[in-house]
């Protein structure tokens, strides 16, 4: 979402991380050891259970693995009911449910950061809850952390976060798991991720996971981060949104379109891989709002704990239930990695955050915002469908190349109070076909991610 210069829960756990930071570019932590001559580890691990040959792996009771051509997991033999109330509408209601867990995952390098993301189906009647339970460098483990609570409608749940998880050394943030000091303590090496798919008792409805997985990662605290090569000159033809056209518009999702950078995205995307909506999808969006889909897109990402629609893996599972798309949430350690995805044809969502002076052309300072990279021009510099425009006209943006890559790369910066505050470290979000060609598969497994 666009935000002005004020704390977020962003601005949290960046002060969280931060500890002692001066203004010299320093490690987070000491560097992996490499062989002599070897490259170093890349500090970003995106891990994804999606084969049947995944499903079948773990500790299933009660679920099963599906075969096809989108493998999954479902409910299969309910292990019992339970009663769950929900803490925004203060319902309690009985759910059949079953679980799986996965096998241990070892980071490929110690992380301090760790997201989870799912991409599933939830008919009317079923909903998800994903957890995750990380090993510390110590041999000893966080609690099992809730990471969503998550149905694709909002008829019988309300989509959340859990906040006030922590066990005095990491804390989730939303959606991301921290070490509370990562200059201090042991490191997280390890997880293993739940699943429990629930539905209403004595039918035969049942959640399909497709893909889950995790994003682990230990991106060195840096204010400004090394200058890339330009090497590439393309423009990906992605629908132009804006998000201020909706301001003021169900204010009941946070406060309308004026914060709906991260949905507004997300649908552009989305449409650029023809996913389309039904008119009895849209049915409920006021007839004399332009882009309605921009406000379907807000309303099933909204987090009702966060308040708001900037979720990061809740926008990749939107963008999952449209037909044949598939979504993460990954870190990108460069704008190079982002030219292998656009000259592939993968246009990608990516978090940011600035002062007004430090993106030319932006018009704004904003402590946490998301725009969709559609392209390089022939200088090298960074072409974005930027939301936050007056209309849908004046969306796309073209920003220089040495600022973009700074202000979304980089860890640390200053606020506008000259106050030490987060950036992101390269998040993204990618969103493709559940069946890519051979080359978007090779352009997204030289950035770490499996399709």
């Amino acid at each position: 979402m666009h935000m002005p210069e004020q704390p977020s829960r962003r601005t949290l756990l960046g002060a969280a991380l931060a500890g002692t930071v001066t203004a010299t570019v320093t490690g987070s932590t000491a560097a992996p050891a490499t062989a002599a001559g070897a490259a170093p580890a890349r500090p970003i691990d995106t891990r994804s259970w999606l084969t049947h040959g995944d499903w079948s792996t773990g500790t299933a009771r009660g679920t099963r693995a599906v075969a096809g051509v989108r493998p999954g997991l479902v409910l299969d033999a309910p292990l019992g009911t339970l009663d769950h109330t929900d803490p925004h509408t203060s319902r309690t209601a009985t759910w059949e449910y079953a679980t799986w867990t996965s096998p241990v995952h070892r980071f490929a390098v110690p992380a301090t950061e760790a997201i989870a993301f799912w991409n599933a189906s939830t008919p009317a009647g079923t909903w998800l809850q994903i957890e995750l339970k990380a090993g510390y460098s110590d041999g000893t483990d966080t609690p099992w952390y809730v990471m969503g609570r998550w149905a694709a409608g909002d008829q019988d749940i309300k989509r959340t976060s859990v906040d006030g998880q922590r066990d005095g050394r990491s804390t989730v943030w939303t959606d991301t798991l921290a070490l509370d000091d990562a200059s201090k303590g042991p490191l997280l090496v390890s997880y293993r991720l739940r699943l429990t798919l629930y539905r209403r008792p004595g039918t035969a409805l049942t959640p399909t996971v497709w893909r889950a997985g995790v994003t682990g990662s230990d991106i060195p605290d840096r204010f400004t981060v090394p200058a890339s090569v330009p090497g590439l000159a393309r423009e990906l033809a992605v629908p132009r949104y804006s998000q201020e056209i909706h301001k003021g518009r169900y204010p009941e999702y946070d406060n309308g379109g004026e914060a709906w950078c991260s949905p507004t995205s997300s649908q552009m995307i989305v449409e650029y891989w023809g996913g389309r909506l039904t008119p009895a999808q849209l049915a409920w969006v006021d007839p004399s709002y332009s882009d309605p889909q921009v406000c379907h897109a807000a309303r099933h990402t909204y987090d009702h704990q966060y308040g708001g629609c900037g979720n990061w893996p809740f926008n990749a599972a939107y963008a999952a239930t449209f037909k044949d798309l598939q979504g993460v949430v990954t870190r990108l350690a460069s704008l190079t990695e982002l030219e292998t995805l656009i000259a592939a044809g993968i246009p990608a969502m990516t978090s940011q955050s600035f002062l007004k002076e430090e993106l030319t052309g932006a018009g704004y300072g904003t402590a946490g915002h998301l725009m969709t990279v559609i392209g390089f021009t022939a200088a090298g510099d960074v072409i974005a469908n930027d939301p936050n425009a007056a209309d849908d006209t004046a969306v796309r943006r073209v920003y220089r190349r040495r600022e973009f890559e700074n202000v979304w790369l980089r860890t640390k910066r200053y606020n506008a109070s000259g106050a030490v505050a987060s950036g992101t470290g390269g998040v993204c979000y990618l969103y493709f076909p559940a069946r890519p060609t051979a080359r978007q598969r090779a352009a997204l497994a030289a950035v770490g991610v499996s399709a």
